[in-house]
């Protein structure tokens, strides 16, 4: 393990509770004032104020995705059963019947409340304001396995199987741009402003399309498929964002270089001792936390040293996220541990004034 941890605490233990299973998937409201949960028991919880609100009991069926839309209105909730399940303001506003379809992957738009999500090769996009579904997008090639919008709304991606498709949402109709690609896109991610979008491939590559250039860059030399990544919304010297990508128990952050033949710089940070599961940077900053199944949520100063390793799960964390103001992380564990650790006060034992 590495011995180079900062003994100055930035983060100090806030809260601490437990769901009957394994913690599916978290998320933040926009605001910050409560985060949600599922966990594969079929739970569906939400935190604000040190105080748990159950939304839905364990049925036996997991909850496997959950996403805030971007006012905080609506709470949407989607897993093995099938259903897509809509809340708005802790009330059950609406429940699509999409069995036998396993939903496992949704996102909002980021300036509009229309919910994307996966349905086997299909993704249909539903209308808060309508309650009704207005488009239903054809993969083709396969299961999706990730979905994404970009930050201005205006095109809508989704991975899988050779590759990734692009549509743009003004024009549903029109054919999507296609990042073809020799393998299987498993997970995909828009950089925040915008410019580039990245796929970690099955092939045990990573693949950064720099949006407008149909040249995409191609990354080699991983020990396993890519399960992970993140961008920053931070960016360097050069105004781009660094990309950190996770296969098995490393994490490979990417820096772009000036000279665009040079690409991009890799640097390799190892601590965990077990698969990562999750990776996120704090917002606005290159702090990058990673939270794996040996039990260890890992921050990175400046994306390169460990600098604090918050624990607290019997056996590993299966996710986090970040409170949107930087002022909490939290994290879920494998044996439904919900954690949640707070910045913590200079001048009160934690740090220099």
């Amino acid at each position: 393990m590495n011995t180079t941890t900062s003994k100055l605490k930035e983060f100090e233990d806030h809260y601490s509770g437990k769901l009957a299973d394994y913690v599916r998937a978290i998320a933040w409201s926009p605001d910050g004032t409560t985060l949600a949960a599922t966990s594969a028991a079929g739970e569906v919880v939400v935190w604000s104020d040190g105080q748990i609100t159950t939304l839905q009991t364990g049925n036996g069926q997991s909850a496997d995705c959950i996403a805030f839309s971007q006012d905080g209105q609506f709470l949407a909730v989607g897993g093995q059963d099938g259903q897509v399940k809509i809340w708005r303001s802790l009330e059950l506003i609406a429940t699509l019947e999409n069995a036998p379809a396993w939903v496992d992957q949704l996102a909002w738009n980021h300036t509009s409340n229309q919910l994307a999500f996966s349905l086997g090769r299909y993704v249909q996009v539903w209308d808060a304001q309508t309650q009704e579904i207005v488009n239903t997008l054809n993969f083709e090639n396969s299961s999706v396995l990730s979905i994404d919008w970009r930050r201005d709304g205006q095109y809508l991606a989704i991975g899988g199987y050779q590759g990734v498709k692009i549509w743009e949402t003004q024009n549903w109709d029109e054919e999507p741009y296609f990042l073809s690609m020799p393998t299987v896109s498993v997970a995909m991610a828009w950089s925040p402003d915008g410019n580039f979008l990245a796929s970690g491939n099955m092939d045990r590559s990573v693949t950064v399309l720099e949006w407008g250039n149909p040249d995409p860059w191609v990354m080699r030399g991983f020990p396993g498929k890519i399960r992970q990544l993140a961008w920053s919304e931070a960016t360097t010297k050069v105004g781009a964002p660094i990309l950190a990508s996770s296969s098995v128990e490393g994490i490979v952050v990417w820096e772009k270089l000036e000279d665009e033949a040079a690409g991009w710089e890799a640097r390799i940070l190892t601590n965990h001792v077990n698969v990562i599961n999750a990776i996120a940077f704090a917002p606005q900053s290159f702090l990058l936390a990673s939270a794996a199944a040996d039990g260890w949520l890992c921050l990175w100063n400046q994306a390169e040293n460990v600098s604090q390793v918050l624990t607290g799960t019997a056996t590993g964390f299966s996710c986090l996220a970040w409170h949107p103001q930087g002022k909490f992380i939290a994290a879920g564990g494998e044996s439904g541990e919900l954690m949640i650790w707070s910045k913590a006060l200079r001048g009160q034992g934690f740090g220099r004034k």
